[in-house]
């Protein structure tokens, strides 16, 4: 029973360091913070309305929002890095502009383009995540771990589409399992395949010009025949592709001219933080010295 109070009493203290760092964190810059409270006192009044809608699947969302929304902090935090605050306002606008526009307010549909900007951010990101995990290790004084800017750009560039790929199998996974559609469809007017050849050989058919398909009978009214998240996938690839090589291509510039001033490669590339930033370290260090300081007190308290 002594050593449960003892754990569950370690989980609170950490849990309420953790918030003290988190409160520090997020205060730190006051452009993100701004954009942070702005956009949390939107997700908060969307999950009221959806609450009194009745869509407690996009309540649901808007939880998941906020939680994601302290993600910048956290990363922040737990690896001990200083995302800029340009950085780090992309980060939270792409959180918003996925969940809470994209899902709820429905602006994939809506913006043809959305799915297509987002999937550029995402690559772009993911993107500066590698970077910066691998840059540290390149720059740790513990770590042997050497790594010329093109390889660093390689390795960055290697980690972003990895994401974007394993975001295509979530998609897939989804789709296939619960019906879902995250791979969105495309409607094309022609088709080509080795299916369509009616002796079963290896001959490619093509159907131009596709304007009606029928299923079971039913015309589906497209207008041209229905591709089944291809496309969507291929496109959403791309675009990763695009965001990962721009910002590899930020980061290979900013190892290589390492030392120079560059105020745009220095508002995009995450860097370590200084003693006075690591606000964890920072509140563990004040909590120790409050202990040890109560700890003196009682044993003079019991000296007199």
């Amino acid at each position: 029973m002594g050593n449960n109070r003892n754990a569950s009493s370690s989980v609170r203290h950490r849990w309420r360091i953790i918030r003290q760092a988190m409160r520090m964190e997020l205060r730190e810059h006051k452009v993100s913070f701004a954009v942070y409270v702005t956009l949390r006192v939107l997700v908060i009044a969307m999950a009221i309305l959806q609450f009194f809608n009745g869509d407690y699947e996009n309540v649901f969302l808007c939880v998941l929002t906020l939680l994601l929304l302290l993600a910048p902090a956290f990363i922040q935090l737990q690896l001990r890095i200083e995302l800029p605050s340009v950085l780090e306002v992309i980060m939270l606008v792409f959180v918003f502009s996925a969940e809470i526009l994209g899902e709820i307010s429905a602006f994939y549909e809506l913006f043809p383009f959305w799915d297509t900007v987002l999937h550029t951010l995402n690559g772009f990101l993911a993107a500066a995540i590698g970077f910066s995990l691998v840059d540290l290790l390149n720059r740790s004084d513990t770590t042997k771990f050497e790594l010329s800017p093109a390889y660093l750009a390689l390795v960055s560039f290697c980690f972003s589409m990895t994401i974007g790929v394993v975001w295509e199998f979530f998609e897939f996974a989804m789709d296939l399992l619960f019906g879902l559609d995250m791979q969105k469809d495309t409607v094309v007017h022609s088709i080509s395949s080795v299916m369509l050849d009616p002796s079963h050989g290896n001959r490619i058919v093509s159907i131009p010009d596709i304007t009606q398909v029928s299923v079971n009978g039913n015309d589906l009214g497209l207008g041209g025949y229905l591709d089944i998240g291809l496309i969507d996938t291929m496109e959403d690839l791309i675009v990763n592709f695009i965001g990962a090589l721009v910002f590899s291509i930020i980061g290979f510039l900013y190892v290589k001219n390492r030392g120079r001033r560059d105020a745009i490669v220095d508002s995009l590339v995450p860097r370590r933080k200084t003693a006075a930033q690591d606000y964890l370290r920072v509140i563990i260090e004040q909590a120790d010295k409050r202990t040890a300081s109560s700890a003196d007190d009682g044993e003079r308290d019991r000296d007199r």
